[in-house]
């Protein structure tokens, strides 16, 4: 089943405003929406393989609230003729590979 995780920066922004702690994270299928602060992406041996963490009590050094942990490998690519622009040197790359 696919599952989508949508962050949902106006909740960040509110969040920010107002001193809450309400949950930015949907977690979405095709049966229904959850709300969270964490979601725990898990393989199917049930072993976790990533985590979304939203903190904004706790950001990172860069300031960042809302992020992604794993321990895997990450692939990066870049998706669309604006990014690239922005981002000349992942292109380059990709095209050397």
């Amino acid at each position: 089943m696919k599952t989508i995780i949508h962050v949902n920066q106006h909740i960040i922004k509110a969040n920010r405003k107002d001193g809450t702690n309400e949950p930015c994270l949907t977690v979405k299928t095709y049966k229904d929406n959850r709300y969270a602060t964490d979601a725990i992406i898990r393989d199917k041996a049930g072993n976790e393989v990533a985590r979304v963490v939203y903190r904004p009590h706790d950001p990172l050094s860069c300031g960042a609230h809302c992020w992604i942990e794993t321990h895997l490998d990450v692939e990066v690519r870049v998706n669309d003729l604006e990014d690239a622009l922005r981002y000349p040197h992942e292109i380059q790359c990709r095209a050397r590979s």
